[in-house]
């Protein structure tokens, strides 16, 4: 059920809501409609990275062997 509420928006972030609802919907009364879309997205993204970070890991490593890794790719990207 939608809920009404008033939220206070920096200036900027304001300007680029009415651009996208205009871009997207045609109007800039679907300001809500695309917060709530932008929120969503945001709040599922972050699911999914802790998803990541806390899931069982399939791969082992040593702190040793992944700064190994990491300077080999440093010189492949230098070159």
């Amino acid at each position: 059920m939608p809920r009404r509420t008033t939220i206070l928006l920096d200036e900027a972030v304001y300007e680029k809501l009415v651009k996208e609802s205009l871009t997207k919907y045609g109007t800039a009364r679907a300001i809500s409609k695309v917060l709530n879309e932008l929120l969503k997205e945001s709040f599922e993204n972050r699911q999914n990275i802790l998803r990541l970070i806390y899931a069982e890991k399939v791969a082992k490593t040593t702190t040793k062997e992944f700064e190994k890794f990491r300077r080999e790719l440093s010189k492949r990207l230098e070159s």
